[in-house]
């Protein structure tokens, strides 16, 4: 099988950055919701947002965020893909002028056909666990709710770890996977060798 994208997100601190890099992800995510612990300031997040190397995408986490403050975002700490978690529209999100990934937050009364159809301009779905809150809780849903014909790149997230993601990946096939809360030691800081072995089993399979 080919090769599946690593996202570690709800990157707050260099050495964390640093970490993830080593261990060869394919991009990194910064959390711009104030009510997450893992929300950054504007500089806090351009200092690691320069850190990033070429042919590593810069990602930005956002919820239902005034226009307004996304933009000063992307122009102080310039990313490369916007993620959106809340309620965004397909209109709301083609206004900014970069590529974009709409979060599903994944529960059986939820059609994820027709919700990626309202979304064609997006880069992927990204499938993560129903909870009251956004993102980065560490909660799993059950995969057999993926349709196997969804018309996007698929990003499975939601309470993913080294000890259960060659499994998703191997199960599911999605293009990425996105990892938070399951390469923490604590909520907003990461362990280098979760990060590790995170990735170690992701090639894993991918060998295979």
């Amino acid at each position: 099988m080919g090769r599946t994208r690593i996202k570690i997100c709800g990157i707050t601190r260099a050495m964390d950055l640093d970490a993830a890099l080593r261990a060869g992800v394919d991009a990194v995510g910064f959390v711009f919701y104030p009510p997450s612990p893992r929300a950054l300031s504007l500089e806090v997040a351009a200092d690691l947002v320069r850190r990033v190397p070429p042919f590593v995408t810069r990602v930005g986490l956002f919820v239902n965020a005034e226009p307004a403050s996304v933009r000063q975002t992307m122009a102080v700490a310039p990313i490369d893909l916007l993620q959106f978690h809340g309620e965004e529209n397909a209109q709301y999100c083609e206004q900014f002028g970069l590529p974009y990934l709409k979060a599903a937050r994944v529960r059986p009364e939820l059609d994820l056909l027709e919700f990626a159809r309202a979304y064609p301009s997006a880069q992927g779905l990204l499938l993560d666990a129903w909870v009251e809150a956004y993102g980065g809780v560490g909660q799993s849903f059950d995969w057999s709710l993926i349709p196997g014909n969804l018309p996007l790149p698929m990003v499975l997230s939601g309470g993913l770890h080294a000890g259960n993601v060659a499994e998703a990946v191997a199960k599911i096939h999605p293009w990425a996977v996105d990892v938070s809360s399951g390469v923490e030691s604590a909520k907003g800081v990461k362990d280098a060798d979760k990060i590790a072995a995170f990735v170690a089993a992701v090639r894993t399979v991918d060998a295979r």
